[in-house]
């Protein structure tokens, strides 16, 4: 009972984090910035958008990152899930209006979520030390890495049609606005808490 009570050796905590000077002064900066941008523009988000138009954002949102999910699946060589993923896809871009509408769901297609940080682990990279990159967050480098291979396995990254840097900028403001919106009050109850 009394080992329970014991504190780990710092060499051992260290190893942990070795960077963690470095990760707390950029967490000090995405804090900032989250204050200064990404909370306001999520209340603006929150009160000017209706929720069933957050919730069709958020529909299509999903449904564009269903390739990556399905390249995921198939790597892991998870058929049943690479099935759901197709089905899904499919059913929600045409009934659903492009993604706007979750049939798939409803028909009893189910929802899962998958990237290349997954894959890599169940290939066995490990994780990694803690590592805090600014506007990223807080993740694990096999993660970070795994954000970039989902960028780079995108289908919709390589189509080329007019000004497709502004499609890419709105999809990843959305992106944000999507993650940050239901997280409003949850962390600023960790904040008052804290």
């Amino acid at each position: 009972a009394l080992s329970g009570c014991a504190t780990k050796d710092p060499n051992s905590l260290a190893q942990n984090d070795p960077w963690e000077p470095t990760n707390r002064a950029i967490f000090d900066f995405d804090i900032e910035l989250d204050h200064a941008v990404a909370r306001p523009a999520a209340r603006a988000y929150v009160a000017v958008v209706p929720d069933v138009a957050r919730e069709g954002i958020h529909n299509a949102l999903t449904n564009l990152n269903a390739p990556v999910v399905f390249i995921n699946d198939s790597i892991q060589l998870d058929g049943d899930k690479a099935g759901d993923t197709a089905g899904r896809f499919l059913v929600n871009s045409t009934v659903g209006l492009g993604g706007l509408i979750d049939v798939a769901s409803k028909i009893g297609i189910p929802y899962h979520d998958n990237d290349f940080g997954i894959t890599l682990g169940k290939g066995g990279a490990a994780e990694g030390s803690y590592l805090v990159l600014p506007l990223a967050g807080p993740k694990p480098p096999r993660d970070l890495i795994g954000m970039g291979m989902g960028v780079a396995m995108d289908p919709l990254t390589y189509l080329t049609w007019h000004m497709p840097s502004i499609y890419m900028i709105l999809r990843g403001t959305l992106g944000i606005l999507d993650a940050r919106a239901p997280q409003l009050d949850a962390v600023e109850s960790v904040e008052r808490s804290s």
